[in-house]
């Protein structure tokens, strides 16, 4: 098993260094062609899905069912399954309630909504109404969401994890469906003894074959990564935002800030998972990564790598942990949903008593967990946790808060989809480190 202190490879070490420097000459000139003006061409953003986004979420399925298969394999007995996925679904849940946590007293403290004079919130309810509409599609799903609430969310979360048929899941992108079909073949061949040897070698085979893909991919990444961020900085630009927002988004990004800095690496360290600070350090290309797509799921393919060249995770941790943290651990994503809801009703002047503010930390647990691994999904699970806290302020006669009311925060959502996702995945990556010391490799895990 690789140590804590490993170090990245030359050629990893280059690759972080290429994304680095593309990400801040794509910042620069999207904010030139922001101060340009006019309409963006649609170029830039169709570059950077085919060189950056695309290539990534072409393996993420092939990576989830084989990785997740040869994992739970090589952990064996159904016991040592039970102790492992226990334990890793139990941190998944504690990190995303003290995210949720400390969104909602960061909100509390600084309440960046409140004393908004009738005027200026007036102005961004007719501004978010227009935001709101203007994506059709978007707005149904958010419709849709209020209407299903709460016991919908369980119902969609079960419906992934007992799907009626896997295959056909898993051709539509089900992560959770490749997830379950590799559980269950998995803990077959596992148990299947001598007989079950030969498929499971066919399987660790293509998955070497699939993560050496992986590494030719890596090398295109900073190219796309180039185009797609440019794309988003000069449609949003980095400043002249309203006072209320701006507000708002400092303390999301400031909450995000302390779980990624404070609260994760306490976190990785508390559990024995060592030095939390290097282990965040080692693991920088995924961040630019997970920055850049805004996707858990895309950027699966090189969290899985990183975590074992980089991070000193064992490969059985890494192949169980990361995939299904891809999927239901979101950390950033609970924080932010606790920060924007609790941030929209101080705005819109509703007075959250603690009972509301317990309900709107769980619900978005829950959301969280239910949200997809793709750009701004948190935006439709969101809907969830207001129709939560809507439904308990119902006896008070307090009138409820429009769903359109999400649309103020649309104009930043995508700077805030970026950061999130990187703490989204930094969480999977500290589990990973942490389930290690019980499901370590039987043998040193080799680079590349």
């Amino acid at each position: 098993m690789m140590t804590s202190s490993a170090t990245p490879s030359r050629g990893a070490a280059f690759q972080t260094a290429l994304l680095f420097g593309a990400l801040l000459a794509a910042v620069a000139t999207g904010q030139i062609l922001h101060g340009l003006g006019g309409e963006i061409s649609g170029f830039w953003q169709i570059a950077g899905d085919y060189m950056l986004v695309r290539p990534l979420q072409m393996l993420v399925i092939p990576i989830v069912f084989l990785s997740v298969c040869c994992g739970i394999a090589s952990i064996g007995q159904p016991a040592s399954l039970g102790r492992i996925g226990g334990a890793t679904v139990f941190l998944y849940l504690l990190s995303m309630l003290l995210a949720a946590s400390l969104g909602a007293i960061l909100v509390e403290w600084f309440a960046p909504g409140a004393g908004v004079p009738a005027e200026t919130r007036d102005a961004l309810f007719s501004q978010a109404q227009e935001g709101f509409a203007s994506d059709a599609t978007r707005a149904q799903r958010m419709q849709d969401a209020q209407s299903t609430g709460v016991s919908g969310a369980w119902l969609n979360i079960l419906s992934q994890i007992v799907p009626r048929n896997p295959l056909k899941d898993m051709v539509e992108g089900s992560t959770m469906a490749a997830i379950l079909a590799a559980l269950l073949l998995g803990l077959g061949l596992a148990t299947a003894g001598d007989r079950g040897r030969p498929a499971l070698a066919v399987l660790e085979s293509l998955l070497a074959g699939v993560m050496r893909i992986v590494g030719w991919v890596l090398w295109i990444m900073p190219i796309g990564l180039f185009f797609f961020v440019t794309a988003v900085v000069a449609r949003l630009g980095l400043q002249n935002i309203a006072a209320p927002v701006l507000k708002y988004m400092g303390v999301a990004l400031a909450g995000l800030a302390i779980h990624a800095f404070v609260v994760l690496p306490l976190f990785c360290r508390a559990f024995g998972g060592g030095n939390g600070w290097r282990l965040l350090w080692n693991l920088r290309r995924v961040f630019l990564t997970a920055f850049s797509t805004s996707s858990s799921n895309a950027t699966l393919p090189v969290t899985i790598d990183a975590c074992v060249r980089e991070g000193g995770c064992s490969r059985r941790a890494t192949n169980f942990c990361v995939p299904l943290g891809a999927t239901m651990n979101m950390d950033g994503t609970a924080l932010y949903e606790a920060v924007v809801v609790l941030f929209l009703f101080q705005l819109f002047g509703v007075d959250l008593g603690f009972s509301e503010i317990v309900v709107v930390v769980l619900t978005s647990v829950l959301a969280a967990v239910g949200a997809a691994g793709i750009p701004s999904a948190g935006l439709v699970t969101m809907v969830i946790v207001i129709t939560a806290v809507n439904s308990t302020i119902a006896g008070r006669g307090i009138e409820p808060l429009p769903i359109a009311a999400i649309g103020v925060i649309l104009g930043v959502d995508r700077i805030v989809d970026m950061c999130r996702t990187v703490v989204n995945v930094w969480g999977d990556c500290v589990v990973a480190k942490i389930v290690t010391r019980i499901a370590p490799d039987e043998q040193p895990a080799q680079a590349g």
